[in-house]
C-alpha cells in the first residue's frame, strides 16, 4: 500500500464545484490503478498552539481545509500512474480555474507504519 495524501484550502461555497472536481480526479486515477480515494470536509479542526491545519494551508475567511487521500497498491503503482496520468487528455480540464487555490496545497507520498482495521 502507498498514500498520496492531500491538504487543500477549500472556499466554503466552492464544495460542490470540489466534489465535482475531485470525481473527475479519481475517475482517471481510478483508471491507472488507485484503489481508494477519499476527500474529508472539515467539521471539528480546532486552532493548535503551534500549528495546525488552517495555519499549514495559510487558510482564509471563508474556506475550509479538506484532507484527502488516495491509496495505491505499492509505491512503484503509484510512481508509475502518475507519469501517465499527466499524459492523459483528461487531465487538460484541470488546466483552467480551480475551485481551489492549488498554490496553498500540500501534497505527499507515505507509506504504512501501521495499519489497523476492525473484523
Amino acid at each position: 500500500m502507498y498514500i498520496n495524501g492531500f491538504v487543500v484550502p477549500v472556499p466554503a461555497d466552492k464544495q460542490d464545484e470540489y466534489s465535482d472536481v475531485a470525481g473527475k480526479f479519481w475517475e482517471i486515477a481510478k483508471d491507472y490503478g488507485a484503489i481508494e480515494h477519499v476527500e474529508a470536509w472539515e467539521d471539528d479542526v480546532k486552532d493548535g498552539k503551534q500549528t495546525d491545519f488552517r495555519r499549514a494551508v495559510d487558510l482564509k475567511d471563508g474556506e475550509k481545509v479538506v484532507f484527502s487521500w488516495v491509496i495505491w497498491r505499492d509505491k512503484a503503482a503509484a510512481d508509475a500512474s502518475h507519469e501517465k496520468m499527466m499524459a492523459d487528455e483528461r487531465m487538460k480540464q484541470f488546466s483552467g480555474e480551480m475551485p481551489f487555490d492549488g498554490k496553498r496545497m500540500i501534497v505527499g507520498g507515505f507509506e504504512p507504519l501501521v495499519v489497523r482495521k476492525a473484523d
